[in-house]
């Protein structure tokens, strides 16, 4: 077995070294190998839109997004740590951030495999289905699973730590909020992922550097006054 799916079979069964102390470096390296290459294999079955119905520019398409699904989780891991680590040391949980750090990334390469896993539905699904809106919601879908998963291990891994401190419950709800929240704006800064029919193959939109969050009040806001 190659030594990258060696390792993503030890995350999903939570091997020993995936949060051991020792060679800590080592680990953190190779999980975030782990990660970068399952988000990319799932960012190539994303980009497969325009190429499974037909249309031009594909390759380049599955090429960005292929690109861009790595950079969305480590840009997400890496813009929420700061904030995780000011909180955890108002909290008095310092002493215990390097043991929460390699949960955290055990999770995250635990999410990037999990979303690979879903890369065979994705293709499936434009195979059966040519409607963008519809691609989008279903990704969408696939990385709300992914994320279910990546929880998942995040709270088998933080056992230890909350049982030790009842405190570290809390920085579970916090990291999840901040990541929530950077992950969106992200994936807004980051599109396409999919590529539409109408749209010319960009790395990025024009518009790239919008607000998510005021686009959908905006929207909100549009659709309650009804103009």
């Amino acid at each position: 077995m190659p030594a990258i799916f060696a390792t993503a079979d030890d995350v999903l069964r939570r091997a020993a070294w995936t949060v051991r102390p020792d060679r800590p470096w080592q680990s953190l390296v190779r999980l975030t190998l782990c990660l970068a290459v399952f988000a990319l294999l799932y960012g190539a079955a994303m980009g497969l839109f325009r190429g499974v119905n037909g249309q031009s520019e594909w390759l380049l398409q599955m090429t960005y997004s292929a690109i861009k699904a790595p950079l969305l989780l480590l840009g997400s891991f890496v813009v929420s740590l700061p904030s995780f680590f000011v909180i955890s040391t108002l909290f008095g949980l310092r002493q215990d951030f390097e043991r929460a750090l390699r949960a955290l990334v055990a999770a995250q390469a635990g999410l990037a495999v999990a979303l690979a896993s879903l890369a065979p539905l994705t293709v499936l699904f434009y195979l059966s289905n040519d409607d963008y809106q519809q691609a989008l919601l279903f990704n969408a879908a696939m990385f709300a699973i992914a994320s279910g998963a990546g929880q998942y291990l995040l709270r088998i891994h933080y056992r230890p730590l909350i049982a030790a401190n009842a405190r570290h419950k809390t920085m579970l709800i916090v990291w999840g909020v901040v990541y929530a929240f950077v992950a969106v704006q992200l994936a807004w800064l980051l599109r396409p992922f999919i590529g539409s029919y109408a749209e010319d193959v960009t790395f990025l939109r024009p518009d790239a550097w919008d607000n998510a969050y005021v686009v959908v009040l905006r929207l909100v806001w549009r659709a309650m006054v009804g103009s």
